[in-house]
């Protein structure tokens, strides 16, 4: 059975306090991204469902949260423009789809 070997305790304070703030990081990005696909799934969810109010409102709180997560560098800005653009686009598709309906 292969078992991963064990990390080594960095010697050196200041890379002991580099693995500390390493921990808290990834900790913090990993809950944001958790966040943000929350938030766009929520949306998509609404779509489907076809539910427009909801999905204007689900929308307006996921520009929110992208914008957060780019800004951080969490995501890459360009993706969050994408996921925001498509995601604008199946909200106002489902507005006129009703609007016209």
């Amino acid at each position: 059975m292969a078992t991963k070997p064990k990390k080594k305790n960095p010697r050196l304070a200041s890379g002991r306090k580099r693995v500390r703030q390493d921990i808290k990081l990834n900790a913090a990005n990993t809950s944001l991204r958790s966040k943000y696909r929350t938030a766009v799934k929520n949306v998509e969810k609404a779509v489907l469902a076809g539910d427009k109010t909801k999905a204007a409102e689900l929308f307006a709180k996921m520009q929110a949260v992208v914008d957060t997560v780019a800004d951080k560098g969490i995501f890459h800005k360009n993706k969050a423009a994408r996921d925001k653009s498509r995601l604008s686009a199946k909200v106002k598709t489902l507005a006129l789809a009703s609007a016209a309906a």
